[in-house]
């Protein structure tokens, strides 16, 4: 029998449940630790994230600035620019990685999954064809074919 090892996964398995001490997607206004919090891309409401725990390579997340959870409580400013910045998004990630498919979305409340119901942030997943398969489905890890250290570096250079 052959094992998967992913300990990368034990910050996420643990935190499920938990409220995080800090809320992720409040970044500082200096991009000086856009490295490690992982944000490839700022603009004037919204900025553009990798998400640490990803369905998929290039996994992006888009969130204002501002700690917001509720969608009704978002400018029409912050929400055309999120939508400017899905397009950019799905643009890049087209040049970066071909994908053949993509889910956009919010998960807004913990009934419709939210894991972070706290700070608004829109959901952008390139997806391919079979890239849902056995492991991700019964054996809740996901197999990915690039380091997050990898996305990030090509997607600085990309925007």
């Amino acid at each position: 029998m052959e094992h998967l090892w992913s300990p990368w996964r034990y910050d996420y398995v643990a935190s499920v449940g938990t409220t995080p001490r800090t809320c992720p997607f409040c970044v500082d206004p200096s991009p000086n630790d856009d490295p490690a919090r992982l944000v490839v891309h700022r603009a004037t409401h919204n900025f553009i994230i990798l998400n640490l725990f990803p369905y998929t390579v290039g996994h992006l997340l888009i969130a204002p600035y501002a700690h917001i959870a509720k969608l009704d409580d978002a400018t029409p400013e912050q929400m055309s620019e999120m939508m400017e910045l899905v397009q950019r998004g799905i643009g890049t990630l087209r040049k970066l990685y071909q994908p053949e498919g993509f889910n956009i979305g919010m998960n807004l409340g913990h009934c419709a999954g939210a894991g972070i119901r706290e700070h608004l942030h829109m959901h952008v997943i390139p997806r391919w064809i079979g890239d849902a398969n056995v492991v991700s489905v019964v054996g809740e890890t996901r197999v990915l074919s690039e380091e997050l250290s990898v996305t990030y570096r090509r997607f600085i250079e990309a925007f």
